[in-house]
């Protein structure tokens, strides 16, 4: 018999962090992670969204612009307005063609899936997720799908990379991000969301209750709402946004798409599918991707994020304020769109602290996409 030995790149380390997640390799982790995983699928569009450079040089000479993009932890910046492309940079070791982890900023598809689904009548934000799963555990079953849309449900998910005990890294058993103890009884995604467990899932504290299992519900909600996949809907999305090159989404072993948080792409294919929002309130966009009223249904409240952040809300799979929806990315990844302007801004960076969570830094980050996406 060969000898073999467990894949090093998925093999769990200090802090129960992986390898690819440890601090000492989490830029090639980032920067890799459509090869890591064990199981991904990747998808092409039909036809491609044709991009120009059009420099803006404001952007460039601006403080803030200058002051990210120099850090050790940038991969790739790039500002969009139409088919303009206003701003482009990226790190020496990053490149145009080179896809990058998303991490949270994948939840922003579901904003996309849902939406046409609530406006045709096909689910509804006021049932419990039970009534579309009936084999869902207390975890969920009594949680309004709502609730799960605004990350705002109670339960025994923990999602503190801090924590090596954080349930969260168990959930990465289940997406094929690490190795199982027992490779015997690994767990697909829908076996693990259906063992979380609550006394009340109702969240009383007022506060964001965020957590990565709310996406993944939510994906087997619309399956079972519609009968179609999760992949059919990425597909979808793929086709209307004109990607480039291909997405990139980890699965489980039997192909259920990582939502959460699985999604790579290029810095110019993630402004290319953050425009989805602009084109569903400024154009003609694909009658079956993305609902404008629910978009705009969607900057109007919300779970209200604590400091350091500043009037920004979680709604809908979004987070908003004022004028713009966007999200983060654990690590140092973000991407937003200005409603009124037009403006898509994206950045990339690989944090590499022990955690890989610093939210002074993601304020920073939003605060210059916010400025420019103001005035350019």
């Amino acid at each position: 018999m060969n000898a073999t030995i467990p894949n090093p790149d998925l093999a769990v380390g200090a802090g129960n962090k992986a390898y690819w997640t440890q601090a000492d390799n989490r830029r090639w982790g980032w920067h890799n992670f459509h090869r890591i995983a064990r199981y991904t699928t990747s998808l092409r569009a039909a036809r491609v969204l044709v991009l120009e450079e059009r420099p803006e040089p404001g952007i460039a000479s601006a403080q803030a612009v200058r002051h990210l993009t120099s850090l050790k932890w940038f991969s790739a910046m790039v500002v969009l307005k139409g088919r303009n492309i206003l701003y482009e940079r990226y790190a020496p070791d990053f490149g145009p063609d080179q896809p990058h982890s998303l991490q949270s900023i994948t939840k922003t598809m579901m904003n996309l899936i849902v939406g046409p689904l609530v406006e045709r009548g096909q689910l509804d934000l006021n049932q419990t997720v039970g009534h579309y799963i009936p084999e869902i555990g207390s975890g969920y079953a009594n949680a309004k799908i709502q609730q799960v849309l605004d990350m705002n449900v109670v339960n025994d998910y923990s999602e503190d990379f801090a924590d090596p005990k954080a349930t969260y890294y168990r959930h990465e058993e289940a997406m094929g991000l690490r190795l199982p103890p027992d490779p015997l009884r690994e767990e697909t995604e829908q076996r693990f969301l259906a063992k979380l467990t609550s006394s009340d899932t109702t969240n009383h504290s007022g506060h964001l209750q965020y957590k990565d299992a709310n996406t993944d519900v939510l994906g087997w909600v619309v399956e079972r709402a519609t009968r179609i996949s999760a992949r059919m809907f990425l597909a979808d999305i793929v086709d209307a946004a004109g990607l480039e090159d291909a997405l990139y989404i980890t699965t489980d072993r039997v192909g259920f798409p990582f939502l959460a948080g699985g999604a790579c792409m290029s810095a110019r294919d993630l402004a290319r599918y953050f425009s989805l929002f602009v084109r569903l309130i400024h154009g003609p966009g694909d009658q079956c991707i993305g609902s404008k009223a629910f978009v705009e249904r969607s900057l109007a409240s919300g779970v209200v994020l604590p400091p350091p952040y500043r009037n920004i809300r979680y709604r809908n799979h979004l987070l908003v304020s004022g004028d713009w929806v966007g999200h983060s990315g654990w690590g140092g990844q973000f991407a937003m769109a200005n409603l009124r302007t037009g403006v898509v801004g994206v950045f990339f960076s690989v944090l590499e602290d022990e955690h890989a969570v610093d939210r002074g830094y993601t304020c920073s980050i939003i605060d210059m996409l916010q400025a420019i996406s103001e005035t350019a």
